[in-house]
């Protein structure tokens, strides 16, 4: 039996009419210029997808210009290191989360997916679930249309 691994980052490509979903190199979930330079070609361009052991989320694409895009599913956790890379590179403000409040706001740029035909409010939807990070990206998967692919991918 296969497991999904812990803590994994994929890089999701337009492929004709269909997406390609690749896992990155065994490092890529924890350094942030190895993600970076995954982001190949032009925008609107592939997408770097990080789970950091189901705790949170960060995406990555290019946006118009050359410049980066990054957003993070819950702006709250900043300790971790790949969150605080991301939100210190891009300047994504922290969000202050009281301790007895289970709300993790996402935090960064939350059109992030909307070119590939996730809305805003759609993906806010999905963020502010009661869901594990890995199913909020399974589940834009399941929206966006690369469930398989990234089922696929995760597989251990």
């Amino acid at each position: 039996m296969t497991e999904q691994l812990a803590s994994w980052a994929v890089l999701v490509t337009r492929a004709g009419t269909g997406w390609e979903v690749r896992r990155l190199a065994d490092h890529a979930d924890t350094e942030l210029p190895v993600l970076e330079r995954s982001l190949t070609g032009d925008w609107p361009g592939p997408f770097v997808v990080v789970v950091d052991t189901r705790l949170y989320f960060v995406a990555l694409t290019h946006g118009p210009g050359g410049m980066v895009r990054a957003m993070i599913s819950d702006g709250g956790l900043p300790e971790f290191l790949l969150a605080a890379e991301v939100m210190e590179r891009y300047g994504i403000e922290g969000v202050e989360v009281d301790a007895d409040d289970e709300e993790e706001p996402p935090a960064g740029d939350l059109d992030l997916f909307a070119d590939a035909g996730l809305p805003r409010a759609d993906l806010e939807q999905i963020l502010t679930a009661d869901l594990w990070a890995d199913e909020m990206v399974a589940e834009i998967a399941q929206r966006l249309g690369f469930a398989a692919e990234l089922a696929a991918a995760v597989r251990a």
